[in-house]
């Protein structure tokens, strides 16, 4: 692997060397130190990097098209080295962050080129009526200006997708606000591959460095940041404790601003019994693929699967269990992410009923319990980071309601019919709306498409404001607020 690693904080495109507080990055698989040692970012530098993304000039459409154009190029050009490097600080095989960077640069060029179709620039008019009675109306124009610098939190599991160069700070800049990264401790040296990457487009692109910059460090440099009274927005992807703390946080300051969390949920999945005996072998066969995917590290893992009491959901449970304990156990992102694992199955264990067998750490696991028992018990319906999950079996469609009712806000919700389920669907697909972001029909919630019609968001807890998306170009308007210009001389060069 050629890498150039610092291990420094890059403060509008200078490496930054003031840190007394260091650590270092961990190969996922071993728990081994990394080699490179990473800079504790310190309260003169998070400001330094905030009143820098506060001074950069305004960029036109076009020239924030070009510069995330330019960026896909040079993550791009980064090649093996980005998905070795990402692959030893995560554990995650290369197909999948080949994959990932792909999507990232994908998301990159989506905004781009719908900057350039007018994404985000529209203005609405009332027009001037000069002679109106009884009082002459003014011109105004309503149009979207950028809120100003950004505050991004990278993701421990989505190391380019959902980091430094991921959706986040793709649809800030498009926006045109300049960014501020605090990047996950779990992969800062991908972290900093991709701020290199981000300034060397910037360079091709003549845009002016202080656009962006990075920051490493622990809680304390997040707390800071936020707190920063320059700072106009933060976008996190995490856990809701880490989630809720940074909202609570913003909401403190002596002038609250925007957290945009979007924090998981346990994304739950409903087999009607049409669909059961029609296909209930290939619904096994699914869920298990969609339940391991990326070790059940993904925010849209089904965590919760229902079904209506029924010879069908029992053999259903019974293959789900049978192909859980033959699947490979994966390395989790981090020795602390499979400690939480390991403690929360250990919990559900003397909570429901167990259906698979293993008795490995990080093993999958399958978990059973009566629509009932889900309704009443919280801890039942809490996120499990990781490949494990909860059977929920209703004695009857009121009680496959009464689990929805119990529901919090979730990013996804699905439901898998048949034509003979027609008469549940609708009240069933109806309430579970009024609890997601996004309703899947016969498929899985894992993988999120990057488009224009994509909402990945949900009420909350799912996330801290279920009007907006954090995937897709819709994610542009988070960093957004409208401003309404009345009667302006035509002369006035106004920037925005």
């Amino acid at each position: 692997m050629k890498s150039n690693l610092s291990g420094a904080n890059y403060i509008a495109g200078s490496p930054s060397t003031l840190a007394s507080d260091y650590f270092f990055g961990h190969n996922a698989t071993t728990g081994e130190p990394m080699e490179t040692r990473f800079a504790e970012a310190t309260s003169d530098e998070i400001h330094a990097a905030v009143f820098a993304a506060s001074q950069a000039p305004t960029l036109s459409p076009a020239q924030r098209a070009d510069l995330l154009d330019a960026i896909a190029d040079e993550l791009e050009a980064i090649g093996e080295d980005l998905t070795e490097l990402a692959g030893l600080e995560t554990a995650l095989p290369a197909g999948r962050l080949n994959g990932e960077r792909g999507r990232t640069t994908g998301q990159l060029r989506l905004f781009a080129s719908s900057l350039r179709d007018g994404l985000a620039q529209e203005e609405i008019v009332d027009g001037a009526l000069p002679d109106r009675q009884p009082a002459p109306r003014p011109e105004i124009r309503r149009r979207l200006i950028p809120v100003g610098p950004v505050a991004v939190f990278g993701a421990s599991n989505f190391p380019l997708a959902f980091s430094v160069a991921g959706g986040d700070t793709a649809s800030a800049l498009a926006a045109g606000c300049p960014v501020v990264v605090k990047a996950h401790p779990l992969h800062p040296g991908t972290s900093e591959l991709a701020a290199q990457a981000i300034y060397r487009a910037m360079e091709r692109t003549g845009t002016d460095p202080r656009w962006f910059s990075l920051l490493h460090g622990s809680v304390q440099v997040g707390t800071h940041l936020v707190n920063h009274p320059v700072v106009r927005a933060v976008a996190f992807t995490g856990s809701h404790r880490a989630g809720r703390a940074l909202f609570d946080l913003a909401n403190r300051r002596p002038q609250p601003i925007p957290v945009f969390a979007e924090m998981g949920s346990i994304n739950p999945l409903f087999l009607l019994p049409g669909a059961l005996a029609e296909r209930g072998d290939a619904l096994a066969t699914g869920y298990v693929e969609s339940l391991l995917m990326g070790v059940g590290q993904f925010c849209t893992n089904p965590g919760v699967v229902i079904g209506i009491d029924s010879p069908e959901f029992t053999a259903f449970q019974a293959a789900v269990a049978e192909r859980l304990d033959s699947a490979p156990i994966g390395t989790m992102l981090s020795a602390g992410i499979a400690a939480n694992y390991n403690q929360t199955v250990d919990r559900l264990n003397g909570a429901v009923t167990r259906l698979t067998n293993r008795e490995e750490a990080q093993a999958p696991r399958l978990f059973a319990t009566t629509a009932k028992a889900f309704a009443e018990h919280d801890e039942l319906r809490e996120e499990c980071f990781g490949p494990a999950a909860i059977a929920v079996t209703a004695a009857d469609v009121d009680e496959l309601l009464a689990v929805v009712a119990a529901l919090d806000g979730q990013l996804t919700g699905s439901i898998h019919l048949a034509e003979s389920d027609a008469a549940i669907t609708g009240g069933l697909a109806t309430e579970l709306g009024r609890k997601v972001g996004r309703l899947v029909f016969n498929g899985f919630p894992t993988g999120v498409e990057v488009g224009h019609a994509m909402q990945h968001g949900g009420p909350y807890p799912a996330t801290t404001d279920s009007r907006f998306t954090s995937v897709g170009t819709q994610a542009i308007y988070r960093f957004l607020r409208p401003i309404a210009i009345q009667n302006a001389p035509s002369e006035l060069d106004l920037p925005f």
